[in-house]
C-alpha cells in the first residue's frame, strides 16, 4: 500500500520526496544508505562530477521514453528467459498507489517515471527501479475524467537528467529527475489556443537536441518546438487538431524532419524551422489517430483503426521540398491504441483485435492470430512480449513463418482495460493496471 511515511515536503513545488531513497541514490557501493555522501562531495569535486554524470547518463538497458530508446518498441537486451513458468516470470515487486491513468513508464538511471491521478490531481511519479518504492511525486494540474478511464495517458521522457511530462489536460512540465524539482512548466492548450481532444492529450514529448516537440493542436500551432531548457517557443507550424500519437524524428532525403500523426493526417515538418515538407491524410480516421509512425530508410508506415487501415509512404527529394508517394494502402494492419514493431522486413502488431505479421515493403500479410486477445506488443531477443487489454500476457516467437506462442500468464486487473504499453528494461518486465505496477524478473539464470 502507498504510505506517506518517510516522505517529506520540500520547497514550493508540492514535491514529496522519500528522503531515505533519495539519499541512497547517491550512496557509494558498500556503504549504508545515506553514508559516504559527505566524503564524496567534500573530498573531491572530480568525484562529485563523476557521480552526477552517472546519474544523468542512461544505461544501455534503460527505456528512457515512449516505446524505448529509439521509440520503436524494441529492447536490445539479451540473456532473457526463453520461456516463462506457468504463473509467469518471478515477481520482483508490486507497487500500488499510482492512481488512475494509462501512462506507461520510462526507465533511466535506476528509476521509473510515470503519471497517475489521485484526489483530483494529476502527478508525475518517480519509483525506485529495484524496490518499487516511491521516491517523489509532483502535481501537474487538475484531474482529467473520461468514462473509459480517468487520469494521464502520456509517458514521461527522460533526457540529460530531466523528465518532461505531458498531462491529459495539456500541462507540460520539466523536472529534475533526481529530486522532482520543477524547472519550468506551461499550459499548452491555453498558450496555443487549442482545445482538449475527446479522450485527453495522450502524447509523449519528443526531445531532439535542444528542441522539445509536441502537438497541442492550436491554430497556426498544431506542432510546436520548444526550447527544452526553458519552454520558450522556437517555432510553431500548421493548424491540424491534436492526435493521440507521438512524434518521431528522421533524416530522409537529406532533411532532418519530425513526422507527426495529428488528428487530421500525417505531417512531415523540417526540424530546423518547422517548415512544411509533406502530408498524407488518407490514413486519418477523424476519430482517434493513435499509433506512432514507423520509419525505415526513406519509407514511413502509418496505421489507424476505426475501419481505416495503413499506408506505406516513400519520401524523396523534390526540388527544395519532399514528395511523399503512396506505396500501398490496405486494411490489413489497423493499429488501434497500440503501435506495431518492425523487425527486419516484417511488422508485428494488432490489426484491431487480431495479432498480425505483415511485410513492411509490400503490405502482404504473413499470418494472423487472435493470440492473447487485443493488445499491445514490445520486442526483445527474438520474442514478442504481448499484453492484452484483459490482462493476459504472452511470449511468442517473432517470426513471419507463423504465430508460435511460448508462454502466457494473467495479471490481476480491475474494471478498466489494461491499455498501458508494456516496458522491458534492465532484465525486468513492467506491467501496469491503473493504480498498480508489477515488476517481473525476465533474466535467464
Amino acid at each position: 500500500m502507498r504510505s506517506s511515511r518517510g516522505c517529506k515536503k520540500i520547497g514550493d513545488g508540492g514535491i514529496r520526496v522519500r528522503t531515505t531513497a533519495l539519499l541512497s541514490a547517491v550512496t557509494c557501493p558498500g556503504l549504508g544508505p545515506g553514508l559516504g555522501i559527505a566524503p564524496i562531495f567534500l573530498r573531491s569535486t572530480r568525484a562529485c562530477l563523476i557521480l552526477l554524470l552517472l546519474l544523468a547518463a542512461p544505461s544501455s538497458g534503460d527505456w528512457p521514453q515512449w516505446r524505448g530508446a529509439a521509440r520503436d518498441g524494441v529492447s536490445t537486451e539479451t540473456g532473457l528467459l526463453e520461456a516463462w513458468p506457468p504463473g509467469g516470470p518471478p515477481l520482483t515487486w508490486k507497487t500500488r498507489g499510482l492512481g488512475e491513468g494509462y501512462a506507461s513508464f520510462s526507465v533511466a538511471n535506476g528509476r521509473l517515471f510515470t503519471q497517475g491521478q489521485r484526489d483530483g490531481t494529476q502527478y508525475v511519479i518517480a519509483l525506485d527501479e529495484e524496490t518499487g518504492e516511491q521516491l517523489w511525486e509532483v502535481p501537474n494540474g487538475a484531474s482529467f475524467n473520461e468514462w473509459r478511464g480517468n487520469g494521464p495517458r502520456g509517458t514521461p521522457t527522460v533526457d540529460d537528467g530531466r523528465v518532461y511530462t505531458l498531462a491529459a489536460n495539456g500541462n507540460l512540465i520539466c523536472l529534475q529527475a533526481a529530486d522532482g524539482k520543477r524547472i519550468w512548466s506551461t499550459k499548452l492548450l491555453d498558450r496555443f489556443g487549442a482545445r482538449n481532444i475527446r479522450w485527453g492529450i495522450s502524447e509523449s514529448p519528443l526531445i531532439d537536441g535542444d528542441r522539445l516537440i509536441v502537438n497541442p493542436g492550436g491554430p497556426g500551432a498544431s506542432v510546436v518546438a520548444l526550447d527544452k531548457n526553458n519552454g520558450n517557443v522556437i517555432w510553431k507550424s500548421q493548424s491540424d487538431e491534436a492526435g493521440y500519437s507521438s512524434a518521431v524524428v528522421a533524416d530522409i532525403a537529406g532533411v532532418r524532419q519530425y513526422i507527426v500523426l495529428t488528428g487530421d493526417g500525417v505531417l512531415g515538418l523540417r526540424a530546423s524551422d518547422g517548415g512544411f515538407l509533406w502530408r498524407y491524410d488518407e490514413v486519418s480516421n477523424r476519430t482517434a489517430n493513435v499509433a506512432t509512425p514507423i520509419v525505415k530508410g526513406d519509407s514511413v508506415f502509418v496505421s489507424t483503426d476505426y475501419g481505416t487501415g495503413c499506408a506505406l509512404l516513400k519520401l524523396e527529394a523534390a526540388g527544395e521540398g519532399i514528395r511523399a508517394s503512396e506505396v500501398y494502402f490496405n486494411r490489413d494492419m489497423r493499429n488501434h491504441y497500440g503501435t506495431s514493431v518492425l523487425l527486419g522486413d516484417y511488422l508485428y502488431g494488432f490489426s484491431s483485435h487480431i495479432l498480425t505479421s505483415m511485410n513492411f515493403a509490400t503490405g502482404e500479410v504473413a499470418w494472423k492470430d487472435r493470440s492473447v486477445g487485443k493488445g499491445q506488443v514490445a520486442y526483445a531477443e527474438g520474442k514478442l512480449y504481448i499484453l492484452s487489454e484483459n490482462g493476459v500476457v504472452g511470449l511468442a516467437e517473432a517470426t513471419p513463418e507463423g504465430y508460435r506462442e511460448i508462454s502466457r500468464f494473467e495479471i490481476e486487473h480491475g474494471e478498466f482495460h489494461t491499455w498501458t504499453q508494456p516496458v522491458i528494461a534492465n532484465g525486468k518486465l513492467y506491467l501496469r493496471d491503473q493504480d498498480t505496477v508489477s515488476c517481473y524478473d525476465i533474466r535467464a539464470r
